[in-house]
């Protein structure tokens, strides 16, 4: 993934660059490692389990991680599962996850 491919999906390229002081390839590093938190895959583990209050944490937790990178779509998901989890909603939550990691895997590829 480069600048224009994070564009084409919808990323917030100049807000992102801002955090990361302009320094691209830091920035590209912090990508790299927000997309690969070991917390998106925790989270499909305790939305499956139906454990509402540590799916809450884990996707709280990635949300800031992923709206520091101006991932916008990404974070967009992130917050309407969020909202719902914040909720404490009793819903299938199997297509949002599912949803969220297509999104993920087109940002690493």
């Amino acid at each position: 993934m480069n600048i224009d491919g994070l564009r084409e999906l919808g990323a917030n390229v100049d807000e992102g660059l801002e955090r990361c002081m302009g320094m691209e390839d830091f920035y590209m590093e912090m990508i790299e490692l927000g997309l690969s938190d070991e917390r998106f895959e925790t989270l499909g583990q305790t939305l499956e389990a139906g454990d509402l209050d540590n799916s809450f944490e884990h996707v709280h937790a990635l949300k800031g991680v992923i709206g520091n990178l101006a991932l916008t779509p990404l974070y967009e998901t992130i917050c309407e599962i969020t909202e719902h989890l914040r909720a404490r909603e009793q819903m299938d939550y199997k297509p949002l996850y599912e949803k969220l990691i297509s999104q993920r895997n087109a940002f690493r590829s």
